[in-house]
């Protein structure tokens, strides 16, 4: 019978370490085992996302979409990227959840539960548009600090909630508020109580729209735990930092919110142009509001193979912020010249909206699908990079795929 192997007493010794506690019958362990605490947790079944889906971080956790993963015309969990700034909260009682609305220009401090929110308020359904402040950022050069996004920080969820508007309406607003600021439960990387992770808001007139909700479900059921359950603020059309997740406090402010990932270069970009690299100072940086004009090919998937003579049908979304996409074209010659596709209003204001057409190709070869969105006020996608900045914000240069007729 083969002898038992065990665990050397300075291997146990850095794992108690580690799991910052003594290891109890740990001189029973097998040699190689690795306690479960110290195992990597996979994140795909943790969050219900797919496997194709791309992990950029795990301190936070941040994960994205590839582009043909965003085909759904209501992107599901399962598809939705995830932006995390701290820690997850570790322990949820949604049943005693409350919020509160304070700071210098509310009428009168309030406090609602979950459920208070719920009975006293009309709820609201939204398709809404998030996208990351930072999609694309890989592409810049000189590179920007931060984690690499390609094409995939976006979403476009059916969220369900209460007005904001309404609930600020309840509790009062002086007249000299300028902004609102969120605050949640998800705790700073370094476990500092003391620090919040991220602290944003936005404008009292953002506050005031249709569409800003303070949600509680997601494609109609509740929030998943990575994308803020049980209460999140929702402000589509700015970027996603901008609807804090694990919302447990308003502040109604009488200054621009100055908290965590406000000010200096954080979701902020140059007020005027500069020379990719070059050095900038916090007060020539303007916050970033309205998300620019943006489109996305989600099928096929980029590298599809064509019979030669058969037609492309292809698909996508496209969005603009605050404002409506006017018309999405297509190129096959390298933007030389372009096609329109057909166009479908968005469900609401605010969520993307569909495009289609069908394409034909000359003869065999490789070819690139190029996508050029333009917006109501008739600015269109930049076909390369726009302006460089120091934190790589606002990448929304054409996106292309590759295809291959034989």
């Amino acid at each position: 019978m083969q002898r038992r192997k065990f665990i050397k007493r300075a291997t146990l010794a850095s794992m108690a370490s580690l799991l910052g506690t003594e290891i109890v019958f740990g001189d029973t362990l097998a040699a190689g085992y690795l306690p479960l605490g110290l195992q990597e947790p996979d994140p795909f079944k943790m969050f219900n996302k797919d496997a194709q889906m791309v992990l950029l971080n795990d301190k936070p956790w941040n994960m994205e979409a590839q582009a043909h993963l965003l085909d759904d015309k209501i992107t599901p969990n399962k598809f939705m990227f995830i932006r995390n700034n701290g820690n997850i909260p570790k322990e949820i009682d949604a049943e005693n959840w409350t919020i509160t609305f304070d700071g210098e220009s509310v009428a009168r401090e309030k406090t609602f539960t979950l459920k208070e929110l719920k009975s006293n308020f009309k709820p609201y359904t939204y398709q809404l548009t998030l996208e990351c402040g930072g999609n694309g950022r890989s592409e810049f050069d000189p590179p920007a600090k931060g984690n690499q996004w390609t094409i995939g920080a976006v979403s476009c969820a059916t969220w369900t909630g209460v007005r904001l508007r309404d609930v600020l309406a309840d509790v009062g607003i002086k007249d000299d508020a300028v902004y609102i600021a969120y605050h949640a439960s998800d705790t700073h990387l370094s476990n500092d109580p003391s620090k919040e992770p991220i602290s944003r808001g936005v404008p009292i007139s953002k506050a005031m729209q249709d569409e800003t909700l303070i949600a509680y479900q997601m494609n109609g059921t509740a929030i998943p735990i990575a994308h803020g359950y049980p209460l999140r603020l929702i402000a589509g059309g700015f970027p996603a930092s901008a609807s804090g997740k694990w919302v447990n406090r308003i502040s109604i402010r009488n200054i621009i919110h100055d908290g965590p990932k406000m000010t200096g270069t954080a979701y902020r970009v140059p007020c005027e142009p500069i020379a990719p690299g070059e050095k900038i100072a916090d007060e020539d940086m303007c916050i970033i509001e309205s998300m620019p004009v943006k489109s996305l090919i989600t099928y096929p998937k980029t590298g599809a193979v064509l019979q030669k003579g058969k037609s492309l049908n292809i698909r996508g979304h496209a969005w603009a912020g605050e404002l409506k996409v006017r018309e999405v074209a297509y190129s096959i010659d390298f933007g030389s010249t372009w096609k329109n596709c057909q166009l479908e209003q968005p469900a609401n204001r605010l969520a993307w909206q569909h495009f289609n057409a069908s394409i034909d190709f000359p003869q065999e070869g490789y070819y690139e699908v190029w996508a050029k969105a333009t917006d109501e006020n008739g600015i269109a996608q930049p076909m390369i990079l726009p302006g460089w900045n120091p934190k790589g914000y606002l990448n929304n240069a054409c996106h292309r795929i590759a295809i291959k007729i034989n």
